[in-house]
């Protein structure tokens, strides 16, 4: 009997209809309060000693392990803000100069990335490496480099489709229509660009990006795909795709929560009520289709669900997202499901059991579909622990890094 992929979908999709009622509810069952506090600290303790043990070794930015080691770029790749803003937050907690004192030398090695046009990504590496830097030392250099590095971000901006181009050079046609639900995460450095220069041009772009992505990805029932195509000429929408997750029709779990977080930041820049519900609507569902164990599949609609390949950095973002939509909207029931999800990694994904690992968090899966980095440790999933941890344990710490307000 052969089974139509389309057949797959609707029967994983059908498998997961939970509701998130009974997730929250769950969550409500769960440890106490104090017994949440023990192993949060205790995950946080443990992760500063993996870090302060590595550290001296590192010799490029960490983007991913192998054999448990990491693996380096040098000039960081998409994600070499992690690695200064893991430092960043080992820093806050310890109050270890230490961890300063590399946080900005490893700032430092970013500076030719401000010039860089060829990648959407310069959110991911400036704001939790240079504008945490700003914020927590004052140095105008951070400053102006941040500024610097939005200056190269709005050059990706298509006025046809009101969109921020993903990937490629700007001079390349290939993918020059290309969206994706991460660049979300990436449009804060342009809102902070707009608050330090007084130029409102920075923030309306990340607005616009921000409407054309609440109108082309969220599903009826909050879902999203991680790719949505246009016509670069007229800014036509063509339809939705996927690079990293199962199929156009399912949901990769990490882009899920980058939409989660990314959505409520911009209403907390801009105050617009819109983007908040279109959180609220990505978190409902994300919730809905959480497994049990509170560590996400990489894609919530992968035939293999809930049994499937996990991804502890998707769980890792969107407990940080929770968190930050909790204070957003008042509901503490998203600040319970977020608890739950750190207590899990806290619990489970851990690299306690290996002398070897470099690493704080194991079970995270870069690309299932390219057999990419599946089941290892990514830098980002370190540094979201990290940072989720602060808002639970230190929240008043992690304002002074990431700012928190919001525009009402």
């Amino acid at each position: 009997m052969v089974v139509s992929r389309r057949a797959v979908l609707a029967t994983a999709a059908a498998a997961t209809a939970y509701t998130s009622t009974a997730s929250v509810a769950s969550a409500a069952g769960g440890p106490s309060p104090a017994q949440v506090t023990r192993t949060l600290r205790a995950a946080a303790d443990y992760a500063v000693e993996k870090v302060a043990a590595v550290a001296p070794r590192v010799t490029g930015f960490p983007v991913g392990t192998k054999f448990e080691k990491w693996t380096y770029s040098q000039n960081g790749d998409w994600v070499g803000g992690f690695w200064p803003g893991t430092l960043w937050m080992a820093y806050l907690y310890s109050a270890d100069t230490s961890f300063r004192t590399l946080a900005v030398d490893w700032c430092r090695r970013l500076a030719p990335r401000q010039y860089d046009t060829t990648t959407h990504d310069l959110g991911f590496l400036f704001s939790p490496s240079w504008v945490t830097a700003w914020r927590l030392t004052g140095d105008e250099v951070w400053r102006a480099g941040a500024l610097q590095a939005a200056g190269s971000l709005i050059q990706r901006y298509n006025p046809r489709g009101r969109f921020l181009r993903a990937w490629g050079r700007l001079d390349d046609p290939g993918n020059a229509g290309r969206v994706i639900i991460d660049t979300m995460m990436n449009l804060d450095l342009l809102a902070f660009a707009s608050r330090e220069s007084g130029d409102d041009r920075y923030l309306d772009i990340a607005v616009e990006h921000a409407r054309t992505t609440q109108r082309v990805f969220p599903r009826a029932d909050g879902s999203t795909p991680h790719v949505f195509d246009f016509d670069p000429d007229t800014g036509r929408p063509l339809g939705p795709g996927t690079v990293q997750g199962y199929s156009p029709t399912s949901c990769w779990s990490r882009g899920q929560a980058w939409g989660i977080y990314g959505f409520t930041t911009i209403f907390r820049r801009t105050g617009e009520r819109s983007f908040l519900d279109t959180a609220r609507s990505l978190a409902d569902f994300a919730i809905r289709v959480l497994g049990p164990d509170h560590v996400p599949v990489w894609d919530y609609r992968a035939p293999q669900q809930p049994y499937d390949i996990k991804d502890a950095s998707a769980g890792a973002v969107m407990a940080c997202g929770l968190l930050d939509l909790s204070a957003a909207t008042g509901d503490r029931a998203y600040r319970q499901v977020a608890l739950r999800l750190l207590t899990a990694l806290a619990q489970t994904c851990l690299t306690r059991a290996s002398d070897r690992a470099d690493a704080v968090v194991a079970r995270c899966t870069r690309n299932r579909p390219a057999e990419d980095g599946v089941e290892i440790s990514l830098p980002y999933a370190d540094y979201y622990l990290l940072e989720g941890i602060l808002r639970v344990l230190r929240p008043q710490d992690v304002d002074r890094a990431i700012d928190l307000s919001t525009t009402r």
